[in-house]
């Protein structure tokens, strides 16, 4: 494992008092997009968002910075952990490695391995050759496989804006980072509480069956379908993960 870089920084927000829930950023990496969820899981504990460093050389690396994460925040030193999309890859592996400071694990719209690997291989030259001045251009166009009609426009214009402070070489390390990520055969080692959330409309990732694969794997996990919901769904109004978080606790 490589040290950590001297020029990351995680940008921690904390937010609340209470029980810890850290939420892992998606592809973008900035964690600006839990921008609805936190004022509502800070209403009911501490909330913790950071930002995914652009230079990892694999996922344990930002698996060990989740570990440093949780080791400042967390007094207990166990947290809630929460990954979306590729978070959620972050979010597994973190939970093999370092068990202990788990708490409870949510996995949304995740898998434990990607593929077809050739959609990578597609997207990591497309982000190598494009100008990356149009790349709001092609969040506006690709929109209808990202949201869905539960996320308002204003939404999705949001989403737009917030994406723009990510980085070519982020994105970049992130796609290359999934062609080396695969945890299929050790999903029966993780023993935490566990829930998968699935949108039903997912149109990037086939949510749904990853949630049903890791679920029959993971012992003792739940899985939750949202109705309606696409890809991007912690950004629709309707969704509160405070309440979900709540609703699966208390069963």
């Amino acid at each position: 494992m490589s040290p950590p870089s001297s020029s990351y920084d995680p940008g921690l927000s904390v937010r609340g008092a209470g029980r810890v829930v850290i939420l892992i950023p998606g592809m973008n990496g900035t964690g600006e997009l839990f921008y609805r969820q936190v004022p509502r899981l800070e209403a009911s504990g501490r909330v913790v968002t950071y930002a995914l460093r652009d230079d990892a050389e694999s996922v344990d690396v930002l698996a060990a910075d989740l570990s440093r994460i949780v080791e400042a925040v967390a007094p207990s030193g166990r947290a809630t952990i929460v990954g979306e999309s590729f978070g959620g890859a972050v979010a597994l592996t973190f939970a093999l490695a370092y068990p202990r400071q788990v708490d409870a694990l949510l996995v949304l719209n995740s898998f434990p391995y990607f593929g077809p690997q050739f959609r990578l291989r597609l997207a990591i030259g497309g982000l190598t050759l494009m100008p990356w001045g149009v790349m709001p251009l092609v969040r506006r166009l690709t929109a209808f496989r990202l949201h869905s009609r539960h996320t308002h426009r204003a939404d999705v214009a949001e989403f737009i804006r917030l994406t723009s402070s990510a980085t070519r070489r982020g994105y970049r390390n992130r796609l290359r980072l999934l062609q080396q990520y695969d945890v299929r055969d050790r999903l029966a080692e993780i023993q935490v509480p566990t829930l998968f959330l699935a949108s039903e409309e997912d149109h990037l990732v086939p949510a749904v069956a990853q949630a049903r694969y890791m679920a029959d794997r993971v012992p003792g996990s739940a899985m939750r379908i949202l109705e309606g919901h696409g890809h991007i769904c912690l950004i629709a109004p309707d969704l509160d993960l405070a309440r979900i978080l709540a609703e699966w606790r208390d069963s």
